[in-house]
């Protein structure tokens, strides 16, 4: 058994939902997490931790969190993020397939892959639902990378086959074959997961849609992942291509709606598509911002959540701008204050690990830090910078503290990473310059 101590904040329930907010999480100012081959065996007040342990003190200046859970985003456009200029439809076609493209060659993917998993886990990212490209070869070396690293992650190569550049499309049936390769090859293998991967309704033709639903029938437990209505174009298109069904109703048709499915953005659903994705227990997705920097709009996170509809964050990028949860959290708040709705920095953090978690459907395993539960998890510096140290002389509750992280944390804060017990992240604190 090994020790960890040090301030400790963790989600054990929902905070939108919770009477009393305090009911939602545990604090310990200074406190301990206990873990013993892999998995948490006790968290708690440091006064109650067992003695005949290994001890690492991480001291009163840091925070031992659950890691961050990205529920959206696209490996292949790591190198294309800050593309400006254009709303979603062109922006795919002018810098999105371009460069998922170049995955045909193994080396660039090795490449990117590298970065994407350095970046990530420098960033808290410890479980990652994530896009590939088309290309078989490039998903299994993002498969492998992943594997290598020890993060816990759920990919799928994308399924394609209209509405692209040539070098792009592929045929439905060699996509549903090599889309049953990988998936036998890597799904439930150690922490990784498979997920069904149309692009989304316009680049899909019935007969792919077809056999990814057959897939998702053969393979009942693997993820299925796609967009929905991210921009109002978009959700036209779809109503020219597909005129007997609302968009929700397309992935319905074709068995893709469950648990295990995920569908990013969900701006622009309507109630009774709402209703749908309650019904088949569809999780959304929501990427405030690629949103913002794509100008598709704003989404009601509340009015999403009462219609019964679980959500967890996604970065999204490339359209998104930054793997940082923090970011991605701060820009949450941002979006809902917009609309007359203020989040609390409990709620933020809820969605970034035990909500991502449940929009999972892996909160029995992940996303917070009780006892039973795989020990993945941070320590965050809350001395990483000036500015963040100085806000933390204010803080002056455990709400406040993560209000400080949000909106103030960037990489720097995250200092070390461990999943499933495996330590797979240590940073040294980067130092400021020195002016003379």
């Amino acid at each position: 058994m090994k020790i960890f101590r040090g301030r400790v904040f963790t989600p054990v329930g929902d905070p939108f939902s919770a009477g009393d907010a305090t009911a939602s999480y545990r604090a310990w100012h200074d406190g301990f997490v206990a873990v013993d081959e892999g998995r948490i065996a006790a968290v708690g007040d440091w006064r109650d931790a067992p003695r005949a342990a290994e001890v690492t003190n991480f001291g009163p200046d840091s925070l031992i969190s659950p890691g961050f859970i990205d529920t959206h985003l696209h490996a292949p456009q790591l190198e294309m993020i800050g593309s400006y200029g254009g709303h979603l439809l062109e922006w795919l076609n002018r810098y999105t397939f371009p460069t998922e493209a170049k995955f045909a060659d193994p080396k660039h993917a090795e490449k990117v892959a590298k970065i994407f998993f350095d970046q990530l886990l420098r960033n808290g990212t410890l479980t990652a639902l994530v896009f590939s490209t088309i290309h078989a070869a490039a998903t299994d070396i993002f498969f492998a990378e992943a594997e290598r690293r020890g993060i816990r992650a759920i990919i799928g190569k994308t399924m394609m086959d209209r509405n692209a550049p040539e070098v792009l499309l592929e045929k439905a049936r060699d996509s549903y074959e090599q889309s049953r390769q990988l998936l036998l090859k890597w799904h439930n293998r150690g922490l990784l997961r498979y997920a069904i991967t149309p692009r989304f309704a316009p680049t899909s033709t019935p007969e792919l849609l077809e056999l990814a639903g057959s897939l998702k029938r053969e393979f009942p437990d693997a993820y299925v992942q796609t967009h929905i209505s991210e921009n109002a174009r978009e959700v036209s298109w779809v109503h020219e291509l597909f005129p007997q069904a609302e968009y929700a109703d397309v992935y319905d048709t074709y068995g893709l709606l469950d648990k295990h499915t995920v569908l990013a953005h969900g701006v622009y659903l309507t109630d009774e598509e709402l209703d749908l994705l309650s019904h088949r227990q569809s999780r959304i997705a929501h990427c405030p911002n690629s949103n913002l920097f794509l100008g598709s709009g704003l989404f009601k996170l509340h009015h999403v959540r009462e219609c019964g509809v679980v959500v967890g964050l996604g970065s999204d990028i490339g359209a998104g701008t930054t793997p940082s949860l923090f970011t991605a959290m701060a820009d949450a708040y941002k979006v809902q204050q917009v609309q007359n709705v203020s989040l609390t920095p409990l709620q933020l953090w809820y969605l970034a690990t035990l909500g991502g978690a449940r929009a999972l459907s892996i909160e029995d395993e992940t996303g917070s830090l009780e006892a039973g539960k795989s020990a993945d998890f941070l320590v965050l510096d809350l001395e990483s910078t000036p500015l963040l140290a100085l806000r933390m002389e204010h803080a002056e509750s455990a709400e406040d503290l993560l209000a400080g992280l949000i909106f103030v944390g960037d990489d720097r804060a995250v200092s070390r990473a461990f999943v499933a017990g495996r330590e797979v992240l240590r940073r040294d604190r980067v130092e400021e310059p020195v002016v003379s």
